[in-house]
């Protein structure tokens, strides 16, 4: 059976009966504001951050728990009484049932529709859910159609109870906060204004107002309110049998004010009778703001069904366009899931890594990692927003090669960490490069590398094992120099400081120490003597590409010297002698971070560009050999590199008589750097279809089962195997596994781990899930964690630059397609639209033979009947120049033949 239905080729879907499915949630947000949960009944909650609830917080379990939900009932005269969202003691009972409400719901970006059937009551419900673009208030638009053949009488009443609070009062003095609730009933809403944000380290005067507005279709007001949760339920009533429903009571009218307690957006509207097939509308808003006088304006545009239906098509259109990138392959359901994938890296932006129901975690915000990952996708769909956003995130490094953990909401607004708590993570260092490396890629903007940023300054000093006793908060956040001023590097500078600094920061195995963690958050427990031989794999896979692009700069734009701060030029240091002495490596790092420990000279050298290359070169080559000669595991066929020592200095990864262990991250990076030779890429790939494979559970594990409680490496093997960063399988790394193979030739082998982790995903019968990868499939292949997934930009770009094969390199737009047969149509044919260097693009692959990648090649290319240059590497190539020539109006059609 089909469960997910689309409707369209915009990822527009349907699903018949979604409540009787666990743990479905949708998000809807504007670009800016309100940022909302809502489920098939309309739980879920809403929010502008974590100290401005609209409705109370939820997490996963509250979805089947709480009936406090969004709801919208329907008194009928001489039946009963139905809720249009299905939460109802009477619904209750028969769910499961035949008397069961018949209801599907249709969504598409950053909305909802679901239409409900009661065969009993002889209505029907259809309730469309949004948030406009501004984030300022979300909207629900209720019809109510009788379907039955006699006049039918009804009283219209809906129910949103309002929480109006911080997060943290749902167990810090809930009933207390409660008091401080100053409730008013308008002429068309209910209005709450606590009089404090309530917290003991310190009361503050509270400016935040937040509604609920209810109109008839035509605009008119509501007849009376029930403004609190005690008037609407009742005594001993409950939201599932509220009195005010049950009983018809009459309600409060405009103008009244209640203090101290729960409030309620409970709004009555005149009672209204029905014909047979004829409709009524309602339309309820929710929001909150700092501005009262504010909420008239806000509302005044959502006052009949018309001014709601267009600005829902608005709404519809503008998130469409954020998704400016479309595929067609041989499978339709495919390519509207890569839709929303497409789109995940969107809710990232607006949603951080928190405030939706799995995402309990967290107070908003993204953390350091993210901001470089979710540029990603927009380096594809947006990039004219992405230098500036990639320039101010380089302000958030350290001049120790560190960098800030507590991410502002404002672009390159960083925090300092006044808990005098060491966090790092060893990985940090590793993203910006590569993320603008793909920027430089994209545009041909070389001129970024030159950009002057600062540096970051808080307490933490000596990479995480020391504190900056001089620092204070008058000291600023930026890094100054012995004169007082602020210290700025170039972007270059800054590149060249993360990777050298942590080149010499290893451990007794000298492979990089692991600190705090690495990508896999939760390796949190060997601090003092973990390493990651992981990332010192994909740091010299870093230095390496780093070099490329600096032998790049000097060929294109004659540059052969930079400028660097003084300080620096120990990091330059080499020799075999030096790389193999990990005690050596350590005090030239000491005595770096020393120098740098609280200002510096500002003063600066300069070194010729053909001095780093080899420099960088060196070190990477000598990061490699060591790491294939001591970290390579063979079970006697194939084999696999180890990629972590524990907190007792052992290996982590091993293949003995009665145990293999093997973790996917060590042997991504150990690929993608190119640590791992062909040879060896064959093996590993070998060696994690024999142990990591699980197609039940969507496809790649993180690591095969311990059996043991490791906990001298991290909390993750606390958790259950197979949960989460013990064993699942975990999209993020699933996906770069497969862009690893992708870059290393092993077409057949990524093309695997992306379809089987997409049809995991695809497969609702497990996954129990909307469109889109789950941050991780557990052992049943049900997906969890959904939307908010730094995968999305991987799968994304590995579609893209992989599969399709269509890249940027330097400003010239590259295509080297690296499709299997199977993802053509019946006609040989697949497409891929989008932008590039602000022109529009649709790219046609014609495949007429339908051949396996390997045996084909490009034998014609065109891009608007004009021939495109097919190079000697057997890729086809538009120069940067011919591009810019090019209109930005119309779309370019590109037509490349494969034979």
């Amino acid at each position: 059976m089909k469960y997910i239905k689309f409707q369209d080729k915009k990822g527009t879907f349907t699903i018949q009966s979604p409540e009787n499915y666990s743990g479905l949630y949708f998000p809807l947000a504007g670009d800016g504001g309100l940022k909302s949960s809502i489920t098939p009944n309309l739980g879920g909650d809403s929010k502008t951050d974590q100290n401005h609830f609209l409705l109370e917080p939820v997490s996963i379990e509250n979805l089947h728990n709480n009936r406090s939900t969004r709801n919208f009932w329907c008194r009928i005269e001489g039946k009963g009484c139905w809720s249009a969202t299905g939460i109802s003691a009477e619904q209750e009972l028969q769910k499961f049932t035949e008397a069961q409400d018949k209801s599907i719901l249709e969504a598409g970006f950053m909305w909802q529709k679901v239409t409900r059937t009661s065969a009993k009551y002889g209505l029907q419900s259809e309730i469309t859910s949004f948030v406009d673009v501004d984030g300022a208030a979300e909207i629900e638009l209720v019809r109510i159609k009788n379907i039955s053949e006699e006049v039918t009488k009804i009283t219209p009443i809906a129910a949103i109870p309002l929480y109006g609070r911080s997060a943290d009062n749902i167990r810090d003095h809930r009933h207390v906060t409660s008091l401080l609730h100053r409730i008013n009933t308008t002429e068309y809403g209910v209005e709450v204004t606590p009089v404090l944000s309530f917290d003991e380290r310190g009361h503050q005067k509270n400016h935040t107002t937040y509604f609920v507005y209810g109109y008839s279709e035509k605009g008119d007001a509501p007849e009376a309110f029930y403004p609190t949760v005690q008037e609407f339920i009742g005594e001993g009533g409950t939201y599932l049998n509220p009195e005010a429903v049950r009983k018809n009571k009459p309600g409060r009218m405009a103008g009244s004010r209640v203090e101290g307690k729960e409030a309620m957006g409970g709004i009555r509207f005149a009672d209204v009778e029905l014909k047979p097939q004829e409709t009524a509308g309602f339309i309820i808003l929710a929001g909150l703001t700092e501005k009262k006088e504010s909420i008239a304006k806000t509302v005044v545009k959502y006052r009949t069904e018309e001014q709601v239906e267009n600005v829902l098509e608005e709404v519809k259109s503008y998130w469409q366009k954020k998704v400016n990138v479309s595929y067609e392959t041989g499978d339709a359901d495919a390519d509207n899931y890569m839709k929303w994938i497409s789109f995940q890296p969107v809710l990232r932006r607006i949603y951080g890594c928190s405030f939706l129901p799995y995402h309990d975690y967290g107070k908003g915000g993204r953390g350091w990692r993210d901001l470089w990952q979710d540029c990603l996708a927009l380096l594809i769909m947006n990039p004219a927003v992405v230098r500036q956003m990639i320039v101010a995130n380089y302000g958030g490094v350290r001049i120790d090669g560190t960098n800030a953990t507590i991410i502002g909401n404002k672009q390159g607004e960083f925090i300092a960490d006044r808990n005098n708590i060491a966090r790092v993570w060893m990985d940090h260092a590793f993203w910006p490069f590569g993320t603008t490396k793909l920027y430089i890629d994209q545009t041909g903007d070389m001129d970024i590398l030159f950009e002057k940023v600062p540096y970051f300054k808080d307490l933490q000093s000596g990479r995480g094992t020391t504190h900056d006793e001089e620092w204070n908060t008058a000291y600023g956040k930026q890094q100054k120099v012995e004169s007082g001023d602020i210290y700025f590097g170039t972007i270059l500078e800054h590149i060249l400081l993360q990777n050298l600094t942590a080149f010499y920061d290893v451990g007794e195995h000298n492979e990089m120490k692991l600190h705090g963690a690495d990508w896999n958050d939760a390796m949190d427990m060997a601090w003092d003597n973990g390493e990651s031989v992981a990332f010192t794999c994909a740091y010299a896979g870093n230095m390496n590409n780093i070099a490329d692009c600096l032998e790049n700069l000097e060929r294109i734009s004659g540059i052969n010297r930079v400028e660097i701060a003084s300080e620096m030029e120990c990091l330059f240091s080499c020799g075999r002698d030096l790389y193999e002495n990990a005690d050596k490596k350590r005090k030239l790092l000491d005595s770096y971070t020393k120098k740098c420990a609280h200002n510096i000279s500002g003063d600066t050298v300069i070194v010729r560009i053909d001095e780093i290359v080899r420099n960088l070169r060196e070190k990477a080559e000598w990061m490699m050999e060591n790491i294939r000669k001591n970290e390579w595991i063979t079970d006697g066929g194939d084999g696999w590199f180890n990629g972590y020592y524990d907190d007792h200095k052992n290996p982590v990864e091993c293949c003995e008589k009665d145990r293999v262990r093997m973790m996917l991250t060590s042997q991504v990076f150990a690929i993608m750097s190119g640590t791992a030779t062909k040879e060896q890429t064959a093996a590993i790939s070998r060696s994690a279809d024999k142990y990591l494979f699980d197609e039940k559970a969507g496809g790649y594990r993180l690591n095969t089962n311990f059996r043991e409680e490791k906990f001298d490496l991290g909390r993750m093997f606390g958790f259950a195997y197979g949960e989460k960063e013990n064993g699942a399988v975990f999209s993020h790394m699933a996906v770069m596994y497969a862009n690893a193979l992708y870059s290393q030739g092993f077409v057949k082998e990524g093309y695997k781990v992306l379809n089987t982790l997409l049809h995991a995903a695809m497969n609702f019968e497990s996954s129990y899930m909307y469109p889109g990868l789950p941050e991780y499939f557990d052992s049943d292949g049900r997906g969890l964690y959904a939307y908010l997934t730094g995968a999305a930009s991987w799968y994304m770009l590995t579609m893209i630059t992989e599969a399709f094969g269509v890249r940027g390199e330097i400003g010239n737009l590259v295509i080297a397609p690296a499709l299997m047969a199977e993802q053509f149509d019946k006609e040989g044919n697949a497409s891929l639209y989008l932008e590039f260097a602000g022109k529009k693009f649709e790219v046609h692959i014609s495949n007429p033979d339908k051949k396996e990648y390997g045996e084909y090649q490009i034998v014609q290319a065109y891009c608007d009947e004009k021939e495109i240059e097919k190079r000697a590497d057997g890729s086809a190539c538009m120069k940067k120049e011919t591009i810019e020539q090019l209109s930005s109006d119309e779309t370019h059609n590109i037509t490349i033949v494969l034979q």
